[in-house]
């Protein structure tokens, strides 16, 4: 463990021992088998790409009590962690199967509000998020990943973060990653300035981490 990666994260995000090793950890109710100690729970960053960001020390900006948008919650595994320490945690998931698992993590976590839509189409939900959001996450495995972060800028404040993980195989998978990277930064310009990017190997793959703040 090193000063400038345990600087990086937010309140409410540590590193404790579990397990015999020093583990990324948030407090709350366990939700996917994780490893738990004294209330702790382990962020698995190799289930989890803003779990992974932040190991990998990218300087995500989250800060405690920040208010969230969450784009493709699936089951809750990244988002119950970011509910354990944010302040309202809106939680989109467009399939029904996987928003079943996600109104179980809701029940221990009144921040945690699922809205079972989708992300392509932000002015389905318009109505229920709030306009001044600090911070999206996004996580949507789909071809147009920057187009539904541009869509979704409509929520950030002026000084907002988009905290969005790119996966190159569900935008095209003939391409190399980086040229789907460059292509997708290329796209992110229209809406957001790049602050940090990084490749999330070893814990996932061809994926690219970014953060960004809106123009």
């Amino acid at each position: 463990m090193t000063d400038s990666l345990s600087d990086s994260l937010p309140e409410g995000v540590t590193r404790r021992s579990i397990d015999g090793a020093e583990r990324l950890a948030t407090r709350g109710e366990p939700v996917y088998g994780e490893p738990t100690a004294d209330g702790w729970r382990v962020w698995d960053a190799g289930r989890s790409k803003l779990g992974a960001m932040l190991e990998l020390g990218m300087g995500t900006g989250l800060e405690e009590s920040d208010t969230v948008l969450y784009l493709g919650a699936a089951n809750g595994t990244t988002v119950s962690h970011v509910a354990d320490f944010a302040g309202p945690t809106y939680a989109v998931e467009f399939a029904a199967r996987p928003m079943r698992d996600l109104l179980d993590v809701v029940e221990s976590r009144d921040n945690l509000f699922p809205l079972l839509k989708d992300a392509r189409k932000p002015e389905t939900y318009a109505h229920v998020v709030e306009s001044d959001i600090d911070v999206v996450v996004q996580d949507v495995a789909t071809r147009g990943q920057a187009a539904v972060a541009n869509r979704n800028r409509q929520f950030l404040h002026d000084e907002g973060r988009l905290l969005l993980s790119v996966k190159a195989r569900s935008e095209d998978v003939t391409a190399t990653p980086d040229a789907v990277f460059e292509s997708v930064l290329d796209d992110l310009e229209r809406e957001y300035e790049t602050l940090e990017t990084r490749q999330l190997a070893p814990y996932h793959e061809d994926h690219l981490g970014v953060v960004a703040r809106p123009r």
